[in-house]
């Protein structure tokens, strides 16, 4: 097997396992486990960076200081949505969670139209507005606009656009990113710990060893799912991308036994069918390209 396929498959495979390790922490403030979570990673992704003596790159940074500015947003949209997924996962939400990771493709598809002045062929609409009826669906006759789900592919929509129009790679990007997010981190994880509320190193063993072992989480999938990017198509990746809310959704429906009404079902089974759809025409058209081309 290609080993950019198996990089890619362990990527999304440690995505949609990570409810699993949230729920170990739910016994803490979700903005603390984020807070560790900032800290941690920006750790760990210096650590490789110094291993790697990888610093070439801050001459770019020099150079147009105005990449700053563009980091500093998407540091904003990242932790906006890792938030949002931890509060979702302590609070009994995985499933509307893995729904927006399920729905983010569209939403990537529709900025790049917004915004980028992308051109979306038939089919790429329809799926879009079949998505579009889904989420209508859920509001109107679950009877609840599914915000946790569209906020996490909205942020990680915007935060996929902002990457795609910089200079950077995706660990040296990061580094930046977790830089910023580490600094206003560092400064309440230390008013914690001055007031004697912050849990590193006062709960038990196990709570302390795992808020340290976030940062890990955070970055290994993000470097696996870079190596991978740079070893198969982006096709083979967008079939791929859906392990990640499978899992996550499998995960809250029969480990953590969320509710899952028959409206919910209608409302989640049109939105697959709108991925079907996106996903089969992406295929298709790339297949009858390439041959066109040859």
């Amino acid at each position: 097997m290609n080993t950019g396929i198996i990089f890619a498959i362990l990527a999304y495979f440690l995505w949609g396992i990570l409810p699993i390790f949230w729920k170990l922490l739910k016994h803490i403030p979700a903005h603390e486990i984020l807070l560790h979570r900032m800290v941690w990673s920006f750790i760990f992704v210096l650590t490789i960076l110094f291993f790697r003596k990888n610093w070439f790159w801050l001459k770019k940074i020099k150079e147009n200081p105005k990449l700053l500015l563009t980091f500093l947003l998407t540091a904003f949209f990242l932790s906006t949505n890792w938030f949002t997924y931890i509060w979702s996962m302590n609070n009994n939400y995985v499933v509307e969670a893995s729904l927006g990771y399920f729905i983010n493709p569209l939403i990537s598809v529709l900025l790049g139209v917004l915004v980028l002045k992308e051109r979306l062929r038939l089919f790429q609409w329809s799926a879009i507005l079949i998505a579009l009826i889904g989420v209508l669906f859920l509001t109107v006759r679950y009877g609840s606009f599914p915000w946790i789900a569209m906020i996490l592919a909205f942020t990680f929509g915007f935060y996929g656009l902002l990457k795609k129009r910089t200079k950077l790679n995706s660990l040296e990007g990061f580094s930046l990113e977790t830089g910023f997010m580490s600094i206003p981190a560092l400064f309440f994880l230390s008013v914690f710990e001055l007031k004697g509320i912050g849990s590193f190193g006062h709960g038990n063993i196990i709570s302390t060893f795992l808020l340290f072992c976030a940062g890990i989480v955070t970055a290994l999938p993000l470097i696996l799912f870079a190596a991978a990017a740079r070893r198969i198509t982006l096709t083979n990746l967008g079939i791929l991308q859906y392990i990640a809310p499978t899992l996550q959704f499998l995960i809250g429906i029969f480990i953590y036994q969320e509710a899952f009404p028959t409206e919910r079902l209608i409302g989640f089974c049109i939105i697959w069918f709108a991925l079907v759809v996106y996903s089969i025409e992406g295929i298709v058209f790339r297949l009858i390209f390439n041959t066109t081309k040859i």
